[in-house]
């Protein structure tokens, strides 16, 4: 009975005029109270989606964000203006369920299901409220225009909501580019403060998904991203391995990375969450347990104005840079690695590669393809147990290796360096007359997580520099062994001879590879060094350890000239001089005054004897000899024109250089110094 009262002022389609049974007569045959009534029962559908007898929803074939709405033309023009003033309303509801339809699939991804439910729950809402509204209508107490009144609040929140799911359904966005759209609706809305305050209801709701995957990189620094939405991505193909074998690793680098699209309230502190999520991976990949301390306030399930978030983000990276960098420098000792490398490459503590040189000098005298790799590792092993480096845990990590170029191909070949094109050196040395002095190296076991620091560039780079400085301590050793021949026939009277000239040029050669040495030594290694440890004491991370590792390589690299090839390649000349005067001087005067060759020149015994000899012949005969022998005299004169002429080319070059590099100017002034002696 009640039902009855309530529907009884609503028209029939049976009370209505019509041309044939059963069917409809246009809106316009009613008056217009009872159209009123009918347009109101039709809004009301409308509202939710359904069509009406005299209003028509329409969609755009392939368009399906185009909705349309038509109305009986014979309706009154009044009800007609009226009820388009609530049709932008019906259309956003339809954009919204549609989107929450479409985007509650699985392959949407977390934000769009967190989104999406926010919207259902909303609809919900409005739903609720156009029930509401319906009863009112159904009691007769709600006219179009009292519609209108309870409509019009809603309508700028659905509208701005409606905007929001086209353009992400035009654009297919999801994850951080949901969020993104959320936020700068939010900021478009600023002057209304009702519609603003729900994005941003909304963007919180579609966020805590989002923040879920966020709070699991930065405090256990895993990736749990089904949906590729996370702002970082990982390259699974990228191995730590790769590390401690190729040149180029880009395992540190790009194993995870920043992907495009980040979300803007995450913008300022990407690259801390990225660098977070990284120390707490390689801890995982140690087997260190990984536990970020918790408080009440350790959650990221939302952000606001407070940033409480960036304060979560910010705590959770220090103690992962932290307790990485204790890992690393406390129980994998990166600090006594990088002493024991600097103690066998950099030559910081030279006694056993003398012993080494002593005892492998066959082998390593030896052509690149006769050289037994084997043989020289287990001499190396042998002048480790038997030197001071014994003592040194780390030495059992060190190897031995023999390259195939020369020092100046392969700095040629190291693109990455930032040195110009290196001239070719070919008239430098054949490759064929390479041997293992020019090509042997030392190398080192370093195992994860150190490889983060010494990796095969690093390793690389250290090997450089020993190649270097080994092959420029084989150069004084020659020279060496020649001065004492010369010291050997100073008690013959030798005036008018060649050899005092030849001693002079001796000492000059002597006086060019010390001063280079201990330029490299002293005045390079040592204090980069020094300065490299200093700044690792105070490094908040292993970044900055890292950082200051290659920078102190780097330095080194320069500043010992090897990424100077102009230099670079008079240096190399130079050795090679000094070299062949060696070898020819001793084996020179050997032969001119009759002595037995100085196989050994270190051997003390060796001398002794070889010095009586050269007392019991008499000292006419000697000079005698040797004033006869031109050809010791022609050879010195050879070596000293060729010495001096690159040493005076050397020296320009050292002087222009220093001043764009200051660092050069006390070894030009040691080189400049042998020219003025001589």
């Amino acid at each position: 009975m009640g039902k009855e009262t309530e529907t009884s002022h609503l028209p029939s389609p049976a009370r209505c005029c019509t041309t044939s049974p059963g069917i409809d007569k246009a809106i316009g045959c009613y008056d217009a109270a009872v159209q009123e009534l009918i347009v109101i029962d039709n809004l009301m559908s409308a509202l939710v989606g359904i069509e009406g007898q005299y209003i028509l929803i329409k969609r755009v074939h392939g368009k399906e964000d185009e909705i349309t709405f038509q109305i009986d033309a014979s309706m009154d023009l009044a009800l007609q203006e009226r009820a388009k003033w609530i049709f932008p309303l019906c259309e956003s509801y339809l954009l919204i369920d549609q989107f929450v339809e479409s985007r509650s699939q699985f392959k949407s991804g977390v934000v769009n299901h967190a989104f999406a439910a926010a919207l259902r729950a909303l609809l919900l809402d409005y739903q609720a409220m156009v029930a509401q509204l319906e009863h009112q209508f159904r009691l007769g107490k709600l006219s179009i225009q009292g519609l209108w009144f309870y409509c019009q609040p809603l309508m700028g929140s659905m509208q701005a909501l409606s905007t929001v799911v086209k353009k992400a359904s035009a654009n297919n966005f999801t994850g951080s580019a949901v969020l993104n759209l959320l936020q700068s609706q939010a900021k478009a809305m600023a002057g209304d403060s009702a519609v603003r305050s729900l994005l941003e209801k909304m963007t919180h709701c579609a966020s805590n998904a989002y923040l879920g995957i966020l709070e699991r990189w930065v405090y256990e620094g895993v990736i749990d991203d089904p949906y590729g939405e996370f702002f970082i991505a990982e390259n699974k193909s990228l191995h730590k391995e790769s590390l401690t074998q190729d040149y180029d690793a880009k395992y540190w680098r790009q194993r995870y990375s920043l992907k495009e699209g980040i979300p803007s309230f995450l913008a300022n502190i990407a690259g801390t969450i990225l660098t977070t999520g990284k120390y707490l991976n390689v801890m995982r990949e140690c087997g260190h347990n990984v536990q970020v301390p918790s408080s009440k306030n350790s959650k990221l399930m939302n952000f606001g104005s407070n940033h409480q978030y960036l304060e979560c983000i910010k705590a959770a990276y220090d103690f992962a840079s932290s307790e990485l960098l204790n890992l690393i420098k406390e129980k994998y000792d990166l600090m006594g690695k990088l002493r024991s490398l600097k103690h066998y490459l950099l030559l910081d503590q030279g006694d056993f590669l003398v012993h080494f040189t002593d005892i492998a000098r066959d082998e390593l005298t030896k052509k690149l393809d006769e050289i037994s790799v084997e043989k020289l590792q287990s001499l190396l092993d042998l002048a480790l147990r038997t030197t001071a480096a014994a003592a040194d845990p780390c030495h059992e990590d060190l190897t031995c290796c023999v390259e195939r170029s020369s020092l100046l191909k392969t700095l040629g070949n190291l693109k990455d360096l930032g040195t110009r094109a290196f001239p070719d050196n070919n008239d430098l040395e054949e490759p064929m007359s390479i041997t293992g002095l020019e090509t042997f190296s030392l190398s080192y076991k370093v195992q994860w997580p150190l490889s983060i620091v010494i990796s095969k560039k690093a390793l690389t780079k250290y090997q450089l520099i020993f190649r270097f400085l080994f092959h420029c301590k084989h150069v004084d050793r020659q020279l060496c062994g020649a001065w004492q021949v010369h010291q050997g026939v100073r008690a013959l009277n030798m005036r008018g001879t060649a050899i005092p000239r030849s001693a002079l040029l001796c000492r000059s050669m002597l006086k060019f590879i010390n001063s280079l040495l201990h330029y490299l030594t002293f005045e390079v290694l040592e204090p980069n060094w020094h300065m490299m440890y200093n700044k690792m004491q105070t490094a908040k991370s292993i970044d900055e350890v890292i950082q200051y590792h290659d920078l102190f390589l780097d330095k080194c690299l320069k500043e010992c000239l090897l990424l100077l090839p102009e230099l670079l390649k008079k240096v190399e000349r130079l050795k090679l001089v000094c070299l062949q005067y060696a070898a020819a001087s001793q084996w020179l005067i050997s032969s001119s005054v009759d002595i037995p060759k100085l196989e050994e020149p270190s051997d003390v015994s060796l001398r002794s004897q070889t010095s009586k000899q050269w007392r019991s012949r008499s000292q006419s005969q000697a000079v005698k000899m040797m004033t006869q022998n031109t050809t010791v005299t022609e050879s010195i004169l050879k070596f000293e024109r060729e010495f001096n002429a690159e040493l005076q080319s050397l020296g320009p070059i050292l002087s222009s250089n220093s001043q764009a590099e200051p660092y050069l100017t006390h070894l030009a002034q040691w080189i400049l110094g042998i020219r003025n002696d001589q």
